[in-house]
C-alpha cells in the first residue's frame, strides 16, 4: 500500500469526486480512477459507491479514509522532525493564508521571518478559511489563518479584530444615512459575497438568519478589488473589515460602518491542538506574537 495511492483516495473523498481530486493532485481523472481501483483491489473490497449524484464511502471506505489521514499526517511529521535535526538553518514552513487581510497582517511577519531564517523554505497555500482549516486538519499545512470562533480541535493566536463596513455606491440611498447600519437595514439590497469557502460569508449569512432573512446574492468573487468595484458600480452591497476597506480608499465607494454583533472580523493563526508543531512553525508564531507592526494596528483610533 503506497502513500501516493492513499493520498489520492483521501483527495477523492475530500473533493467529492474524481475530476475535482484530479485538479488538486495535478493528475488526470483516469490516473485518479486507476489509483482508487488499485487500492480497492489491494484491500479486496469496494471503498466507494459511485452514482449519478457523486460518490459515497462504504463502511470499509470510511475506515480506510480515517486511517489514511492518520498515516499521511504521521509521514509528514516524521519528515519534519528529521529536517529539524539541523535546526532552523534549513527546514520547511507550511502555512495557509486567506486572500482577505494577508497583505495587511502577514506581509510584515513574512519579511521578518525571511530575514531571520533565510534557509527555511516557505510553502504558502492560499484559500478561503474553510478550506484552510480542512488542510490543517489533514496535516497538509502546519499553520492556517482563519476567522474566530473555530473548532476546539485547534489552538490559536489572535492576530486582529476589526468591525465590518458595508461598501456601496456613493449615490445609494443608504450611503447617505448617518451613523452605522445593521444587516436588517440592508436586507432589500443585493449582496456581493466572496466565493464559497470563505468564513466571512458564513458569518454574514448567520447574522442575516438571526434577522430572519436570506440575502439575495448577486455576485461572488475571491478578488477584493473586484468586489469593491462591483459595489462602487451599484451592483449591491459588499462587506470588508475596516482595516482592509481603509487600505482601498482609491476606489470611489461609500464605506458605512456596520453595527452588527457577532460579525467582527477576528483573524487568528491556528494549529492542531495536541499535535506536533514543527520548529519552523513555532518560530513563525513567536514573530507574529511579538511583531510591533501587528500590535500597533490594534491601537488606531475608530
Amino acid at each position: 500500500m503506497e502513500f501516493r495511492t492513499l493520498r489520492v483516495f483521501v483527495e477523492v473523498v475530500r473533493a467529492g469526486g474524481f475530476s475535482a481530486a484530479a485538479g488538486r493532485v495535478h493528475a488526470t481523472q483516469s490516473t485518479i480512477s486507476k489509483a482508487v481501483r488499485q487500492l480497492e483491489d489491494e484491500i479486496g473490497m469496494p471503498l466507494l459507491i459511485r452514482g449519478p449524484a457523486g460518490i459515497a464511502l462504504t463502511a470499509a471506505g470510511e475506515i480506510v479514509f480515517q486511517r489514511a489521514q492518520t498515516l499521511l499526517a504521521g509521514r509528514e511529521t516524521l519528515k519534519t522532525e528529521l529536517q529539524e535535526l539541523a535546526g532552523l538553518k534549513r527546514g520547511l514552513l507550511r502555512i495557509g493564508l486567506p486572500p482577505i487581510g494577508s497583505s495587511e497582517l502577514f506581509a510584515p511577519v513574512f519579511t521578518l521571518y525571511r530575514r531571520r531564517y533565510p534557509g527555511v523554505d516557505i510553502k504558502l497555500v492560499e484559500h478561503g478559511s474553510d478550506r484552510l482549516e480542512e488542510l490543517l486538519r489533514a496535516s497538509e499545512i502546519d499553520l492556517a489563518a482563519s476567522l474566530l470562533p473555530v473548532s476546539e480541535e485547534f489552538d490559536w493566536l489572535a492576530m486582529r479584530r476589526d468591525p465590518l463596513v458595508a461598501l456601496m455606491a456613493t449615490d445609494a440611498p443608504l450611503a447617505q444615512v448617518p451613523g452605522p447600519l445593521t444587516l436588517a437595514d440592508l436586507r432589500t439590497m443585493p449582496f456581493i459575497l466572496f466565493d464559497s469557502g470563505f468564513a466571512l460569508n458564513r458569518i454574514i449569512r448567520a447574522a442575516c438568519a438571526r434577522h430572519g432573512f436570506e440575502p439575495e446574492v448577486t455576485a461572488r468573487s475571491s478578488q477584493i478589488d473586484f468586489i469593491i468595484r462591483l459595489a462602487a458600480a451599484g451592483l449591491g452591497v459588499a462587506f470588508l473589515p475596516r482595516l482592509i476597506a481603509r487600505a482601498r480608499v482609491h476606489v470611489p465607494v461609500a464605506q458605512v460602518p456596520l453595527d452588527e454583533p457577532g460579525t467582527d472580523w477576528a483573524m487568528a493563526t491556528l494549529w492542531r491542538r495536541g499535535a506536533y508543531l514543527p520548529q519552523a512553525a513555532r518560530a513563525w508564531l513567536d514573530i507574529a506574537a511579538g511583531d510591533p507592526a501587528q500590535t500597533a494596528t490594534d491601537r488606531e483610533p475608530d
